[in-house]
């Protein structure tokens, strides 16, 4: 792995940081409170071509991998400017549409995704099923040459604003066992498909939400890749997603530490900068060494998941994942130490920021689930679940 950055690398680090600077705080506040998508920024940063930077050439990407992805989400997110949906439309979907799909779906479907002009969700969780994903009951059964999908997803981010989804099930035929995914693409218009807002209490600009899938009539070319495949073609989109929540969680967390050391530098109380008294200083360079050590490991996920190392981008990406929420979580909890009432007003974005660091503790994986992956397949213990 090289830890230097490319000159095109470092380029594009500094487009999408510009890109993020021009919208921030100022505009995605506003919009997060009245729960409405940041479409301006989303069409800008389409147009630019960050949406599709990973995705092929041919079918109107950039052709670059999951190490450029986490770039741009990284610093839109370090502007204050995060974009959910560049988690779900391009990296997951666009990445498992891109390994699986055939050619007239890859045609279909990722251009669109590339430019930004098609977004796609993503619907995994379930109900009952929870972290547990063999235990889904959302199932496909086939009609001819269509299929007929039924079930429930829960926690489905940005249904309203999407034109298509992508959604796990399984087949009739293998409603019990192992979960060998099936993996349906379909217009989120489709009849018998509805949803439905879960009320949330973190402030942000893309909706939850509640799927309900009743006899919904599919063509046979909405199922992506193999109706009978193994866990690999699903964890090709999941992968990736934890980059970019690692991603996106150190771009927060490169957030909250500048708010704080801007304040910390320029606050004088007793004759000098807070920042000159060790029991500020101390905490914020602590904050700062844990995002630098899990903003490594989530470029060696990237690396390693570019490279074609689907195993060791799984275990990387979910350390990644790990250490970057906590690393979140306590960048902005120190950060509104620092800054004391103000961290908790509204010009300085932090307030929110502690529950939407929080949030990424918990999804899009649970930091238990993740212990649970690594001492399993890490340290080689026996499985707890």
């Amino acid at each position: 792995m090289n830890f230097v950055e490319s000159e095109e690398q470092i380029a594009l680090r500094k487009a999408a940081a510009e890109l993020g600077k021009r919208y921030g705080h100022d505009y995605t506040a506003p919009r997060a409170r009245a729960r409405e998508p940041l479409t301006e920024l989303w069409a800008e940063a389409g147009q630019s071509g960050f949406l599709g930077v990973n995705l092929p050439v041919e079918y109107g990407g950039g052709g670059a991998g999951m190490s450029e992805l986490a770039i741009v989400g990284e610093e839109l997110n370090a502007a204050g400017s995060g974009l959910l949906m560049l988690v779900v439309s391009p990296a997951i979907n666009g990445t498992i549409i891109s390994r699986f799909g055939t050619d007239e779906q890859k045609q279909r479907w990722l251009p669109g995704i590339a430019s930004g002009e098609t977004i796609m969700a993503f619907g995994i969780t379930e109900p009952d099923a929870g972290s547990n994903s063999h235990n889904i009951t959302t199932t496909a059964r086939r009609d001819g040459a269509d299929w007929i999908l039924n079930g429930r997803k829960i926690y489905v981010s940005g249904v309203d604003h999407a034109h298509a989804i992508l959604i796990v099930a399984r087949t009739e035929d293998a409603k019990t066992g192992r979960l060998k995914p099936a993996l349906f693409a379909f217009p989120t218009d489709t009849p018998g498909f509805e949803y439905t807002a879960i009320d949330m209490d973190v402030v942000m600009p893309d909706k939850q939400f509640l799927l309900f899938m009743d006899d919904v009539r599919l063509p046979a070319d909405a199922l992506i890749g193999d109706e009978d495949a193994a866990l690999a073609q699903l964890f090709a989109g999941l992968n990736p997603e934890r980059i970019m929540a690692s991603a996106g969680s150190i771009g927060m967390g490169r957030y909250a530490l500048d708010r704080a050391v801007r304040y910390a530098n320029e606050r004088n109380v007793w004759g000098k900068p807070i920042g000159t008294h060790q029991g500020l200083a101390h905490p914020l360079a602590k904050a700062k060494v844990e995002l630098e050590l899990a903003k490594l490991m989530m470029q060696k996920a990237a690396s390693l998941y570019d490279s074609g190392d689907d195993m060791g981008a799984g275990e990387a990406a979910n350390m990644a994942k790990y250490a970057a929420a906590e690393a979140a979580v306590a960048c902005a909890d120190q950060a509104v130490q620092t800054l004391g009432g103000n961290g908790l007003a509204n010009e300085y974005g932090l307030g929110n920021l502690l529950l939407a660091t929080r949030v990424t503790r918990i999804a899009p994986v649970s930091r238990e689930m993740i212990l649970n992956f690594v001492a399993q397949f890490s340290l080689g213990l026996p499985k707890s679940y």
